[in-house]
């Protein structure tokens, strides 16, 4: 059997669609949530269903963690077997350590040909650079133009999330507890970007309705006048407002591609259920 040249993987943050995983072969190292005794991975251990519905019913809540630089050079070991160069295109360093635990188990694998890519991302913000990155090397692309692929599509790359709740922000330590109050007595909805691979507020309403219409206006501005490329609507538990927010972003800026998919259990334990999120790239 001969071997693929370029092999290009990602961890569960990413929440890429599985149908493009598997259409693309793209390896996926799970992240961790430690609850009470135990350790589950990220899709691995626990699907989505089952863990928001623990979630809610639970009185304790996960915490998160990388992978571990072991699992992270087992992980690139299996990968050596059919690939000659391995390009792993991860969560942003500036949200988690996966990255340095990618770095830490490259160094230990000095006889392979490693090339890490730093997203300064998460969710599909991060997985529309892994699914270039993928298309480039099923294309023949050499590493580098592979990376370019990824870096080029980061660029120009947005992601925005409202949240439903601010419950789970405050229970994973993201904000105090007198914000947390005052926003859930005035039922705030905050508008969240990623920007420069960390999390900032741009806005807050009082209904989600409200806090769409304000988030589509967030993503008009990014736009800037240009075409959406590719959008991505991702959420926790919301299908059907989910559903209504992906009529909008079709009927509105017209995208070439528009994709579905559901966030993680790691990011989705900080974010809540109710959660909207649309990333898109021009």
């Amino acid at each position: 059997m001969s071997k693929r040249k370029i092999v290009v993987a990602t961890d569960s943050a990413a929440d890429i669609p599985i149908d493009l995983q598997n259409e693309l072969q793209i390896p996926v190292i799970p992240l961790w949530l430690i609850w009470d005794d135990g350790s589950l991975g990220d899709g691995v251990y626990i699907d989505s269903d089952t863990f928001y519905r623990r979630l809610k019913e639970s009185s304790t809540n996960p915490t998160t963690s990388q992978p571990s630089t072991g699992e992270f050079e087992q992980f690139y070991r299996d990968l050596a077997d059919s690939a000659d160069t391995i390009i792993s295109i991860n969560v942003s360093s500036r949200i988690s350590g996966t990255v340095d635990s990618a770095l830490a188990a490259r160094n230990r694998l000095p006889d392979l040909d490693i090339r890490i890519v730093d997203t300064l991302s998460v969710s599909m913000g991060q997985g529309f650079a892994v699914l270039a990155a993928a298309r480039a090397a099923e294309a023949g692309a050499s590493p580098e133009e592979v990376i370019a692929a990824a870096e080029n599509v980061l660029q120009r790359t947005h992601l925005f999330f409202v949240v439903d709740t601010l419950e789970f922000l405050h229970r994973g330590g993201r904000i105090g507890g007198a914000r947390w109050l005052l926003g859930m007595a005035l039922q705030i909805k905050p508008i969240l970007e990623i920007s420069d691979g960390e999390v900032i507020s741009l806005s807050q309403k009082r209904t989600r309705p409200r806090a769409v219409a304000e988030m589509l206006q967030w993503i008009e501005k990014r736009l800037d006048g240009e075409q959406m490329a590719g959008a991505a609507v991702i959420e926790v538990n919301c299908k059907e407002v989910a559903d209504g927010v992906a009529e909008q972003i079709q009927s509105r800026f017209g995208p070439n591609t528009l994709h579905r998919t559901a966030i993680g259990p790691v990011v989705g334990a900080h974010a809540g259920p109710g959660t909207i999120g649309v990333a898109f790239h021009t």
